[in-house]
């Protein structure tokens, strides 16, 4: 048992089955009431979020852990820094993952402001969680079906419409070149960001169950504008409260 398990074991008030990953702008997400948290930093081997709007820490809502924030590959972590609070909760138990993330979209039918479950994905960051031990893990099915299906139904009692696509994951820190962009669709990226692939690698090699969610904050580089971080999370921000709603209804089943 890791010293990250040992003090969450001693810390947490009851071990959680399911865990949520906030994105850009989603740290302050709410998500009910909370019975505990703890900051990242007060955890054994968990690194901190270095990038504004990842407040960096651990919440309990009922059965649920919330990992408000997350850490990123192009801050300079290794990825399996990147992936060790999900591989932490679920050797503690956890059997499902929700990820959220702020993405660039690249669909022509997809505009800032929507809500996008992933179907795939195409890492395209370099590296793979994975590396360093035989850890071969079979990835035809990564995103959960039904989880998904309850998303778009939870999306239609909230009088909006789920997108649904295939998520690009790059290494950044810099945004897309038009080209790169022009590249990435041909591909068959719907939408594209920097994080999320790895956490979902990592939780289908320990068998959990995943959903994956991006909010599209920003056309993705080519549409005739600068992109920002800053706007990311003015987006995030914007569609915080009906983001939530959508997370909470997930979380009832």
């Amino acid at each position: 048992m890791t010293a990250a398990e040992r003090y969450l074991r001693r810390r947490l008030p009851v071990l959680p089955d399911t865990v949520v990953v906030l994105g850009s702008g989603l740290g302050e997400a709410d998500l009910g009431r909370e019975s505990a948290r703890v900051p990242y930093a007060r955890v054994p081997g968990f690194p901190r979020p270095r990038v504004p709007g990842h407040p960096g820490a651990l919440s309990m809502v009922g059965r649920t852990a919330v990992l408000r924030g997350r850490i990123h590959y192009y801050e300079g972590h290794a990825l399996e820094e990147v992936v060790e609070p999900v591989r932490t909760l679920a050797r503690l138990g956890a059997r499902t993952l929700i990820l959220t993330n702020a993405a660039g979209g690249i669909a022509a039918g997809l505009k800032p402001g929507d809500l996008m479950g992933i179907v795939d994905h195409l890492n395209l960051m370099g590296a793979n969680p994975l590396r360093g031990a035989p850890r071969f893990a079979d990835l035809t099915e990564v995103y959960d079906v039904d989880l998904l299906r309850r998303a778009e139904r939870v999306a239609r009692g909230l009088g909006f419409r789920l997108k649904k696509g295939v998520y690009a994951a790059v290494a950044g820190p810099s945004y897309e070149t038009p080209a790169e962009v022009r590249m990435l669709k041909r591909l068959g990226a719907d939408a594209v960001g920097m994080s999320t692939v790895p956490e979902a690698i990592a939780a289908a090699h320990a068998g959990m169950k995943v959903l994956a969610l991006s909010l599209i904050a920003n056309r993705a580089a080519g549409a005739g504008r600068p992109v920002s971080h800053a706007e990311v999370l003015v987006r995030a921000k914007a569609a915080g409260a009906r983001t939530a709603a959508l997370l909470r209804g997930i979380l009832r089943g």
